[in-house]
């Protein structure tokens, strides 16, 4: 039977669940060369394996006996999630990051156990290709099960439509965590009938498994609190860190972690970066009936993870300073991380339009993405797209589907020259979808939400009003280099400047300023902006990372005698 690849793309409608790809078995033979790699237990009936919110928890492989899978419910039972028997194994996604873990693990007969620890599930990954594959595949399914079903996640009380209920949703989905979305103006559900007016009455609130209630928590606050944060070692010195989790990211990781350098990524908000908010991608090779931004973003993600390499997930990083032989990474709350190399690949986000009362209505009417999030508020209702760019176009043709109509707004004559000729022929062809040339939104009206949309044309001065409630904006690229002001040349418009344009004597195409940082992607300056060219930046810089690795003056190793390098010890 042919095997589904699943994907991790939770806003749009996940894959029916297959249990027997989620909780396979391994084959005799499989067990023997797993021996290798772990060290056998015998544990009676009862014994806790571990807890959820543990980080780095081992894989273990059931020899003999059955382990019972649980999540410690509210009212202090417990709510199953499987049972493995003989040959399967313990793990879902987690088993390959250092986030905390969902769920418990406990014997529930005596039995052996083969306990792979973390360090030898990453030689595993590297050696064994078929375990390694058949782990992967199981890992991501079960995640899958678990966001299902949600009951290892946590509880979101907050209005669907409120900018700051859809901020916490935005950030959950993308980060493929476990949730549930209570609307406290609806009926109220079992359970919800007791909730104190103290919470009702400043939303959002978070309720966490351990009763815990966070009201409108930052970002930052609720990844530390989910421990979607991997805990960073400052004496750690990384061969590269990776700025930025987009497409030129997440390749940079994949390649350079499979190389076997010693990789970490840094990410601000969720992997995919503007282009994980695409809903769907028809033109990247490989996928051709179309892949969404977030679901190639969670396979790379998934992708680098196996190699090895580390992810900072919630955390802006505010400077970068450079020695002579490593540099210095700051994040936002102060804690910092040391690489031999760094990659900026923090990318472009959407540019705002110049209306009044625009801020007020981003997140409560406006939006930068179009994923089956934004579009569950757009069913059966008037829409308008602002841009004239690919993005623009696969917003217009996917909410189409959803929206009674679509308003697709351009201040110039044509899509011709800034959008994909096959996006230009759906445009034309859909009787739900309009073409407004010359252009420009006037006016936004609504109270607390946007209720209308009025716009003018440029050449006939008319001026057309809309009740619509989502409007989408994709108007162009700013680079997010603002940390980078005073480090590293940036162009006019705040791209970052490579190669022969900041020294005739670099061979290097992605080189910057500075020795040992590169710049790749959209935030690089002349680079294409296309999903296909970032990633191909993202792994060809990785040999001139090898480059730059092998003539630095800087030890040809990050270890002594295997044990890591110290910032003080680099320095002296």
């Amino acid at each position: 039977m042919a095997q589904q690849n699943p994907s991790l793309e939770i806003a749009g409608a996940p894959p029916t669940f297959r249990p027997e790809l989620a909780f396979p078995r391994l084959t005799d033979e499989m067990l023997v060369r797993l021996r290798a790699f772990g060290t056998e237990e015998v544990c009676p009936r009862g014994t806790l394996l571990f807890t959820r919110g543990q980080r780095d928890v081992d894989m273990f492989v059931i020899v003999k006996g059955v382990v019972d899978i649980y999540v410690e419910a509210e009212d202090g039972g417990r709510t199953s999630v499987t049972t493995l028997q003989e040959r399967q194994f313990t793990g879902e996604l987690d088993l390959l990051s250092s986030r905390r873990n969902l769920v418990e693990a406990r014997t529930a007969s005596p039995s052996e156990l083969l306990v792979v620890s973390r360090q030898n599930l990453q030689r595993l990954m590297r050696t064994e290709g078929d375990i390694a594959n058949l782990v992967m595949q199981a890992t991501i399914w079960r995640r899958l099960g678990i966001i299902e079903q949600a009951f290892a996640g946590i509880l979101l009380i907050g209005r669907p439509n409120a900018a700051e209920t859809i901020r916490l949703q935005r950030f959950l989905v993308r980060n493929g965590y476990p949730f549930r979305l209570e609307d406290p103006d609806a009926e109220a559900p079992d359970g919800a009938r007791g909730r104190p007016e103290s919470v009702l009455q400043e939303l959002p609130a978070v309720v966490l498994r351990d009763g815990r209630t966070l009201i409108n928590p930052t970002i930052a606050n609720l990844a530390d609190e989910l421990g979607l944060t991997e805990a960073l070692d400052d004496t750690r010195v990384y061969d590269v860190v990776i700025v930025g989790a987009g497409p030129s990211g997440l390749a940079t990781a994949v390649y350079a972690a499979s190389e076997g350098l010693r990789t970490l990524v840094i990410e601000g908000t969720a992997p995919g970066g503007q282009a994980g908010t695409s809903s769907k991608i028809e033109n990247y090779l490989g996928f051709p009936t179309g892949v969404s931004g977030q679901e190639l973003a969670n396979r790379a993600q998934v992708q680098a993870q196996k190699f090895g390499a580390r992810m900072a997930i919630s955390r802006d990083v505010t400077a970068l300073s450079c020695n002579d032989h490593f540099h210095t990474i700051t994040l936002e709350g102060g804690a910092a991380v040391c690489a031999r190399a760094v990659v900026v690949a923090t990318g472009a986000r959407y540019r705002k339009l110049d209306v009044e009362n625009y801020l007020r209505f981003e997140s409560q009417g406006i939006h930068y993405a179009a994923t089956a999030m934004e579009a569950s508020l757009c069913q059966g209702q008037e829409v308008a797209v602002v841009g004239g760019g690919n993005s623009a176009g696969q917003a217009a043709v996917f909410l189409s589907g959803v929206a009674s109509h679509v308003h697709l707004l351009i201040r110039g004559a044509t899509l011709s020259t800034t959008m994909s000729d096959y996006l230009i022929q759906r445009i034309q062809n859909s009787a739900k979808i309009t073409l407004h040339t010359y252009t420009e939104v006037e006016e936004l009206v609504g109270d607390p939400f946007l209720e209308q949309v009025i716009w003018r044309n440029r050449t006939t001065s008319d001026l057309e009003k809309h009740n619509i409630s989502n409007m989408f904006v994709m108007i162009g690229a700013k680079p997010n280099t603002t940390w980078l002001h005073g480090c590293l040349t940036l162009d006019d418009a705040g791209f970052v400047l490579t190669g022969s344009e900041v020294n005739m004597e670099r061979d290097s195409r992605y080189a910057t300023s500075r020795q040992g940082v590169f710049a790749v992607g959209d935030v690089r300056a002349h680079s294409v902006k296309r999903v296909a060219s970032a990633v191909g930046e993202g792994s060809v810089v990785v040999s001139e990372i090898h480059e730059y690795l092998r003539r630095s003056p800087a030890p040809a190793t990050i270890r002594e005698d295997h044990h890591e390098l110290s910032f003080a010890t680099l320095a002296r």
